[in-house]
């Protein structure tokens, strides 16, 4: 199979966010590929996804170690598309990769550790078929490895060339701050901090994660922006059959709840009074705020890729649809809801 932009580079559709204080712009919509890019799914799918996100501007793909399954397949599948069709367009891409999460069984399959960290980095750029990736986050904090240990590595990654910037994700607030000022004595910027967010998950708000980005001039990428598929309005009839609620008890649960079917009730009919979708007023709402850079979409067709990166053309929010937002979901400021869905 050969790959031909449909219309160059960039059609002019989409924004480009400055992260943090640096000079590195993301596109406010990036594609990741937890789910839907393992070696259990249809390649094909997968290219036509990669090959969607581009004609659309999207130039950020992010990946980890662990993705799949099996682990370490979506950086393969992701490579063969890459090599065979975008190499070409490789200095227009941001790339990112992570590691600490499990891997694999053994000492070293996790954590923070300096050889957990830059063994997995290796083994990403193998996998990946480069020299270099754009963005090497540590994927999850190590409460059993001195944080001065993990910073390290990541700031010899960067000196070795492996990579340009790094990040963190999954950290509580006060191990993000900490995480921040050891990397900027080491002289390597935390670049960028990768949480979970979304309108059903604004526990990020109280807790200082905010006020440390923006205070260190860093740039902020938020997954799981649609709460695992919760808001994208597949949920209001019910839990339709193969959906990721049908195959995870505790998720369809949740999402059976009377309460979370009136909050999205609710917020289905603000967004059809904004003329969007729910997904897409989701993914604004997220937009809105200047201390996010980016926000990291997940997909099984190119369709929902085209629609979520649609989201963009209105980011602009009333202080009554901000008000009614926080009536809907405000007591979810201070809930962590799917920190166990994974």
């Amino acid at each position: 199979m050969s790959y031909t932009p449909e219309s160059g580079r960039y059609d002019g559709r989409m924004q480009y966010v400055r992260c943090g204080n640096s000079g590195l712009k993301l596109p406010a919509v990036s594609l990741g590929l937890w789910q839907n890019f393992g070696g259990v799914n249809v390649p094909e799918n997968a290219a036509k996804m990669v090959y969607t996100a581009f004609d659309l501007g999207i130039t950020h793909f992010d990946l980890a170690n662990l993705y799949g399954p099996p682990p370490g397949s979506a950086e393969k599948i992701f490579a063969d598309i890459l090599h065979r069709d975008l190499a070409r367009y490789r200095d227009e891409l941001v790339i990112s990769t992570k590691a600490g999460s499990l891997m694999h069984e053994g000492p070293y399959g996790s954590g923070g550790s300096r050889k957990t960290l830059i063994a997995g980095c290796e083994a990403s750029l193998k996998r990946l078929r480069l020299d270099y990736v754009d963005i090497f986050y540590h994927h999850i904090e190590d409460p059993d490895t001195p944080l001065e240990e993990s910073m390290a590595a990541l700031d010899q990654l960067v000196r070795d060339g492996k990579a340009l910037y790094v990040g963190v994700s999954n950290y509580r607030a006060d191990r993000l701050a900490r995480a921040v000022e050891i990397l900027r004595e080491l002289g390597t910027p935390c670049l960028i901090n990768q949480f979970r967010y979304n309108l059903l998950t604004r526990g990020p708000e109280g807790d200082g994660s905010f006020e440390t980005m923006r205070q260190a001039g860093m740039g902020a990428i938020v997954f799981s922006p649609l709460a695992q598929g919760v808001l994208t309005g597949h949920y209001l009839n019910g839990v339709p059959e193969g959906s990721r609620a049908s195959r995870m008890p505790a998720l369809r649960e949740f999402v059976e709840r009377a309460d979370v079917q009136g909050k999205l009730r609710e917020l289905q009919a603000l967004a059809a009074a904004r003329g969007q979708s729910l997904p897409q007023m989701a993914i604004a709402w997220l937009l809105r705020d200047r201390t996010i850079t980016s926000t990291l979409i997940g997909a099984s067709s190119p369709e929902q890729i085209t629609e979520l990166a649609g989201a963009q053309k209105n980011t602009v929010f009333s202080a009554e649809e901000l008000a009614a937002i926080d009536r809907i979901t405000g007591d979810a400021k201070d809930k962590f809801h799917f920190l166990t869905f994974r």
